[in-house]
């Protein structure tokens, strides 16, 4: 044993339990403690069964994620083997019963399937979420699950990574009792009735005399290959439908399907093989960059943990637009009280039905009840005008974006809000220390820039102004854990870093059509290398007039001798606005699916030899290399101008906020595993056939000629 792993005897049951916080983690030292700990009980006569349970607030949350890391770049030996452990623990003697609340999730579900019996509290979560880092389930999880569940029910939980319930898991026989955590009296936590109730599961499997099940030994629910074939198809069909270009979630329905044709030894070296493939790809590099990358926006070096954050329970929206509204619903599901303020109750009757709306579609795929969306809406409070807004401890502007308009708003709230209220602006571009200046409280004046729609979409921007206190970022911060975002830290300039990198990347793809390629193609080639949406259907979602107007606001091509897209601007001008009013770069029927225009191909025709741009085919690798680099050059500019603290804090914007595929861990990791000498010959080869827009970055020549990546830019090297 050892400090992670200790025995404790209840009348004949021996209590394993794992305490390696915050989440129990198969990290070194859990695995042998555990191996020591079964092997102990399995010895000692007065020991009538065994009860493994983990410590705090979780049961087994997974793998070590920075032993697959070293894992990932070739450090095989980092991969702790626990082939024999779970043995051991099927083998045991006494019946073993896993007791299960927070999350059983990867090794530690795998651990978990290993017992004799498992219980569990009602909400306790269980799953294998591999595809996500993508690799496969690499200890024996894709043999033991399906032989639980069926071949059926695994592959949809694997392809998915997406966790269950317990109350899901018992239907499907993944566990076999719940424990209801109601049934813990006024002195009694639900942890403890958990253990009570596997103790005493545990004693009644002690009294009975059958042999305890052992997971691997049964093939009662793996069907026959005749009954099987489908299912194999669709899981693959599953796998390229929602987890488009990734290897991890097709390959794993290969290593189930050997499960259910192969003797359980066989399976299992299938099964490792499959997971060595998928563990030393570029896919799983990437989505484990991903993974550290999100958990470190959170490591602000000038604010320190411990700085107080405002206490956030009444947000007022200032603005009842499409933004507006969503920002409410995001409020609302996260428990806030909401003020929704407009300027009419038109405004407000609008936004209430849209929310309504949203509500109910949601309700329809069955991630609220009745009662959760009826609760939501009930927390949402719609008033005209800024009376009673001193009760709020939170404003968040949301109205159209103007500066002069901004400016007024502020000024107006100001007045009317508490002298301790946190004023935040939605702006998407606008510089945020003019805005404060409108104000007599610029430290407590912060951007709060959500990604439409507001009450899905995982980023939350964080802009700091010149003057934004540490108090203010730090509840800035927890108020983005509290709505289930990712809140990036940014610095203050115009287009902050999201949409400051989409200008380049969007005129280029521009450019593009007016060279000769066509809206269709440069969106096909742009999903089919992995961006969950191509350039122009996302133009035309959120309309062309936004993208003309925020070009004017912060003058783009003013006074400049370089070239401007053109054909943007006549459609602008024909009102040809995009999804809302039914053609933009594309058409749209009452399926609001992009169908391609004559119209426009022809204007784009036009356009470019009125301008004397000559025409000629275009290669997709050709529309990659210059979207994709347009971005990555302006990244580079953005960590000169100290914007953002990490080159990873971009790749956590752009996977979360702008569709960048996750499987390639965000456009500056994309750049390092490219290599920045390649990328920077192929700017500066660019920047000698178009011009000045592609003039290289300062930085990204640098790292270039010194052999350094973005990567040791973060860690300082």
């Amino acid at each position: 044993m050892s400090e992670l792993v200790t025995v404790e005897h209840r009348d004949g049951i021996a209590v394993i339990r794992i305490d390696n916080p915050p989440v129990n983690a198969l990290s070194a030292g859990v695995p042998e403690g555990l191996a020591a700990a079964v092997a102990q009980t399995s010895r000692d006569p007065d020991v009538r069964a065994v009860v493994i349970i983990g410590a705090g607030r979780t049961f087994i949350a997974g793998a070590d994620i920075k032993e697959l890391e070293r894992a990932a770049w070739g450090e095989d030996a980092a991969l702790p083997d626990i082939h024999d452990l779970l043995q051991q623990i099927e083998d045991c003697p006494r019946p073993v019963v896993m007791a299960l609340h927070g999350t059983a999730l990867g090794g530690g579900l795998e651990v978990a399937m290993a017992g004799h019996y498992r219980v569990a509290l009602s909400d306790a979560r269980m799953g294998q979420p591999e595809v996500n880092l993508g690799i496969i389930p690499g200890a024996e999880g894709t043999q033991r699950l399906p032989r639980l569940v069926g071949v059926e029910k695994a592959i949809a939980m694997c392809v998915s990574g997406k966790p269950i319930t317990a109350l899901h898991a018992r239907q499907h026989g993944l566990v076999d009792r719940i424990i209801d955590s109601g049934d813990a009296g006024a002195d009694r936590d639900a942890y403890g009735t958990l253990l009570d109730g596997a103790i005493a599961f545990a004693r009644d499997a002690a009294a009975d005399n059958r042999e305890h099940p052992k997971t691997r030994e049964r093939r009662d629910r793996l069907g026959d290959p005749e009954s099987n074939a489908p299912l194999y198809a669709a899981g693959r069909e599953l796998a390229a439908t929602t987890r488009r270009h990734m290897l991890a979630p097709r390959a794993v329905v290969g290593a189930i399907e050997a499960a259910a044709t192969l003797p359980f030894d066989k399976g299992c070296e299938r099964e490792h093989e499959i997971f060595l493939e998928c563990v030393r790809s570029e896919q799983c590099k990437a989505l484990i960059h991903a993974f550290f990358a999100e958990r470190s926006v959170s490591r602000l070096p000038d604010v320190p943990k411990d700085t107080p954050a405002h206490p956030i329970t009444t947000v007022a929206i200032v603005g009842a637009g499409t933004m507006g509204g969503g920002i409410a619903m995001a409020c609302a599901n996260a428990g806030i009280t909401v003020v929704l303020v407009d300027a009419t109750e038109q405004a407000l009757e609008t936004a209430a039905a849209t929310i309504r709306r949203n509500y109910d579609r949601s309700m329809k795929r069955g991630r609220f009840t009745p009662e959760g969306v009826e609760e939501r809406i009930g927390r949402i409070r719609r008033q005209v005008g800024y009376a009673g807004l001193d009760r709020a401890d939170l404003v968040i502007e949301a109205v159209f974006e103007n500066m002069a308009l901004k400016k007024q708003v502020f000024a107006d709230l100001d007045a009317a809000a508490r002298p301790d209220c946190i004023l935040a602006t939605n702006t998407s571009t606008l510089n945020i220390d003019e805005i404060a200046a409108a104000t007599s409280r610029p430290p407590l004046v912060i951007g709060l820039h959500f990604f439409s729609p507001a009450n899905v979409m995982r980023l939350l921007e964080i802009v700091r102004g010149a003057a934004t206190g540490k108090d203010v970022i730090a509840t800035a911060m927890a108020l983005a854990k509290r709505l289930g975002k990712v809140g990036v830290l940014v610095g203050n300039g115009p287009g902050f870093v999201g949409n400051r990198m989409m200008f380049p990347y969007m005129y280029e793809t521009q450019f593009l059509v007016e060279d000769g390629a066509t809206p269709q193609q440069v969106d096909a080639a742009l999903t089919d290398w992995g961006m969950a949406m191509g350039m122009f259907a996302v133009d035309d979602m959120a309309g062309l007039d936004v993208g003309h107007r925020v070009k004017q606001e912060l003058g783009h091509f003013e006074g400049s001798a370089d070239r401007r897209p053109l054909v943007h601007e006549r459609l602008v001008e024909m009102g040809r606005l995009g999804q809302k009013t039914g053609k933009g770069w594309y058409r749209y029927g009452d399926d609001r699916k992009p169908q391609p225009d004559p119209d426009v191909l022809a204007l784009i025709e036009r356009t470019a030899t009125a301008a004397g741009i000559p025409r000629r085919s275009i290669s997709n690798d050709e529309i990659v290399e210059r979207a994709i680099f347009a971005l990555i050059n302006e990244g580079a500019r953005v960590l000169e101008d100290r914007l953002v603290l990490r080159a990873s804090d971009i790749d956590v914007i752009y996977v979360n906020g702008y569709g960048f595929p996750a499987w390639r861990g965000g456009p500056m990791f994309f750049a390092d595993r490219v290599g920045l000498s390649k990328v920077y010959d192929r700017v500066s080869a660019f920047h000698r056939e178009f011009g000045s827009r592609w003039t290289p970055a300062p930085l990204l020549e640098r790292l270039a000629r010194e052999g350094r990546s973005f990567g040791d830019l973060d860690r300082g090297v």
